[in-house]
């Protein structure tokens, strides 16, 4: 895999999922990572027990894996002048700050727009944040599943008309992973642009923002239409060919054929209806627009009828977009997840074998190798012997506990 940050160096004060995962991503690509971690627990991450769905157990955990691999980790105490000016230092020599910190915290532990370009003026520095870096929300904390997940219209385009309460988010840290690729895209823009004119940005990502962004267009039609963005009725879209189907062993069938005329014959053809090719109700968009409800029946009847296995072979050959609702485990054993490298084999520092999905860009055909979290401050003297800080003044910190 072609390392293409091969050379950029990340000072990270962040924790949990959002904006550390976006340097994991550019770890991935062969960025250095700096991470600061509280002197004594660490990132908060390391000590989450559950994600308020499933608990966190077993020997790797293997939620810290995923937004903090192939970094280095320092345990520092910021709120010490000591610990403060370690940091300074480090962003001397660094060209992104990445942090995830309150403006309100920021100010007070030092470590704001002004208080760090005071060491590097063309440095880099990049805010994560729930709600946006002004408005009135601005100062207050979030999760993906307030600001990502149901504060941008998420959760409510997928209620049903009789549903008394919100669906969770599909996975833990869903709008979190898909905030850290937008920071991770925002970055490598940042550092061309420094690249080309010498001048280093402000980059702000929010989880509200992203998520209005990944409903971009429902917001569209609702704004144009002056509704808001919801199911369809029966799960019905319009298009039979567009929508899903249970087979008889209570597997799905998704479909996204967006044009039915041209799918339409052939699929009557593998469904063994060749009849219904030119049935007055289906013969074109038209007449298949207005009776969408008789051709969803007449497939959902069909396809009852066989199991997965069968209407795998079946399907083999249609030319249409179709796929099977997969679980977490069956998309990590699908065939193409193994042929493109999705999932990489990773160890920790004891040798624990696990796996973890890879970034989802590759340079010059091949995945990136994932690489395991560091543990808490497992870099901290080489790192304070990089700035220049000798055996006795490491020592001394450490008493002082200044350094983990």
């Amino acid at each position: 895999m072609t390392a293409v940050m091969k050379g950029v160096r990340i000072l990270e004060v962040a924790e949990h999922t959002f904006v550390p995962a976006a340097s994991a991503l550019l770890a991935d690509w062969g960025a250095e990572v700096i991470k600061i971690e509280h002197v004594e627990r660490g990132d908060a991450m390391r000590g989450l027990a559950s994600t308020g769905t499933s608990p966190v157990s077993g020997s790797v955990h293997v939620l810290l894996e995923h937004s903090n691999r192939h970094k280095k980790s320092l345990a520092l105490d910021l709120t010490t002048d000591e610990g403060l000016d370690i940091v300074y230092q480090l962003a001397a020599t660094s060209d992104v700050f990445l942090t995830n910190k309150l403006p309100r915290v920021r100010s007070k532990l030092k470590i704001d727009v002004a208080d760090i370009r005071a060491h590097n003026p063309n440095i880099i520095y990049a805010r994560g944040t729930g709600q946006g870096e002004r408005g009135p929300d601005a100062d207050s904390g979030s999760y993906d599943f307030l600001a990502f997940w149901a504060r941008a219209g998420i959760a409510a385009a997928l209620m049903d008309a009789d549903d008394d309460r919100i669906r969770f988010p599909p996975a833990p840290g869903f709008g979190d992973s898909i905030g850290a690729m937008t920071i991770a895209g925002g970055l490598m823009g940042a550092l061309y642009h420094r690249e080309r004119t010498g001048e280093g940005t402000i980059v702000d990502v929010s989880l509200m923002g992203v998520g209005l962004w990944a409903m971009g267009q429902g917001i569209a039609l609702s704004l144009q239409l002056d509704t808001p963005w919801g199911q369809p009725p029966n799960g019905r879209t319009g298009n039979p060919l567009v929508g899903t189907y249970r087979t008889a062993d209570g597997r799905i069938l998704a479909f996204s054929c967006l044009q039915v005329t041209r799918y339409w014959p052939e699929i009557c053809r593998i469904l063994g209806r060749p009849e219904l090719i030119d049935d007055p109700r289906f013969v074109d968009h038209a007449a298949i627009s207005a009776n969408t409800g008789a051709a969803s029946d007449i497939l959902a009847a069909v396809f009852a009828q066989g199991t997965l296995a069968q209407w795998r072979e079946r399907l083999s050959g249609f030319s249409g977009q179709w796929a099977v609702s997969q679980t977490t485990l069956e998309a990590a054993a699908d065939p193409q997840s193994a042929g493109n490298g999705f999932l990489q084999d990773v160890q920790t520092a004891d040798g624990t074998s696990f796996q973890l999905v890879a970034a989802p860009v590759q340079y010059n055909e091949r995945p990136a190798a994932a690489g395991r979290s560091p543990e808490l401050n497992e870099h901290g003297d080489e790192i304070l012997q990089s700035l220049g800080l000798d055996w006795d003044a490491i020592l001394n910190l450490k008493i002082k506990g200044i350094v983990a």
